[in-house]
């Protein structure tokens, strides 16, 4: 992966064709203001975005059964529809 050098300013100008060209050449930027870097914004792979889904996903389950939101195998096989 390539790391680019950009300004705060133009990074905010152009973020959507820094999207395109960070995805399309695998690049990665480095946010600079005033050349002290800020932050680092590289692109998510398919790969990655599964994996945070996945854990929001179980997070919000956690959070169900701890309100004591659970449901039976009878239920779920109801809602199923088998």
């Amino acid at each position: 992966m390539t790391t680019k050098l950009i300004g705060v300013r133009e990074f905010r100008q152009n973020v959507s064709a820094l999207y395109v060209k960070a995805q399309k050449n695998n690049w990665r930027f480095v946010v600079l203001n005033r050349n002290q870097p800020i932050f680092m914004v590289e692109p998510l792979s398919k790969k990655d975005t599964v994996v945070e889904k996945l854990a929001a996903d179980v997070a919000k389950a956690r959070g169900e059964v701890k309100r004591g939101k659970i449901y039976d195998f009878e239920v779920i096989c109801k809602k199923a529809g088998l």
